[in-house]
């Protein structure tokens, strides 16, 4: 995992945020790279991730192997 901050790009918010603006943001960065950032803070760090570490935390949220919060 590397942390890294982009200026410009395209992001996508998820399909989860929440009114207040709580969510976080991705973006593929062609096949080698999934970003993630905090929508609050767009200038703010960036996630990286290779598209496998990113499927395996994807399942294991929806499985729920991470329990509430």
């Amino acid at each position: 995992m590397q942390s890294r901050q982009y200026a410009l790009a395209q992001w996508t918010k998820s399909s989860y945020s929440a009114v207040n603006g709580d969510c976080v943001e991705v973006r593929a960065q062609g096949a080698r790279t999934v970003s993630v950032r905090d929508s609050k803070d767009p200038q703010g760090p960036v996630l990286d991730f290779s598209p496998q570490t990113w499927t395996a935390f994807v399942q294991g949220v929806t499985q729920g192997s991470f329990g509430t919060a």
